[in-house]
């Protein structure tokens, strides 16, 4: 019996050694091997010679991680990170929608943290200019994230 695996009608995927994949990605093999090891990413499988192969899932993630740290994420939160989302759901798009979300959150409150010395500075007539140029949709966003980081703050 035939078992037929799904999406097998799809063309083969490439799959990369750690050289070519540090190259496509912009990284060092040397860097491929350190998340490996700590477990952000991991081979598919081995090649008959035993070297470890990735695949364009892998290349993928590796930006996501250059991404995440040039945010300032440490390796540790990327990796909690990481570990949460494939609790939450399989659904590639819903988990991958999830991640930006959190990071742009995560990226806002560190930005708005940064702000808080400035904005302290102003004076009251130049904070009122500031806060007359918000749109009323970037007012209403501004509202809902104050109010998504105060509810992330009870829990």
């Amino acid at each position: 019996m035939r078992v037929v695996r799904q999406g097998s009608m799809e063309s083969p995927r490439k799959l990369y050694r750690i050289g070519e994949l540090a190259r496509l990605s912009g990284t060092s093999p040397r860097t491929i091997d350190y998340y490996t090891g700590l477990g952000l990413i991991s081979p598919v499988k081995r090649s008959e010679g035993n070297y470890r192969l990735y695949n364009d899932e892998t290349l993928e993630r590796i930006r996501r991680i250059e991404q995440l740290k040039a945010q300032k994420f440490t390796l540790e939160e990327i990796r909690e990170k990481f570990a949460a989302l494939n609790r939450v759901t399989p659904d590639e798009q819903v988990t991958r929608k999830l991640a930006d979300l959190q990071d742009h959150l995560t990226l806002l409150e560190r930005e708005v943290k940064e702000l808080e010395p400035a904005l302290e500075q102003l004076k009251p007539q130049q904070a009122k200019r500031l806060f007359r140029a918000l749109t009323p949709q970037t007012a209403a966003c501004i509202e809902a994230l104050l109010l998504l980081l105060n509810k992330s703050n009870l829990m």
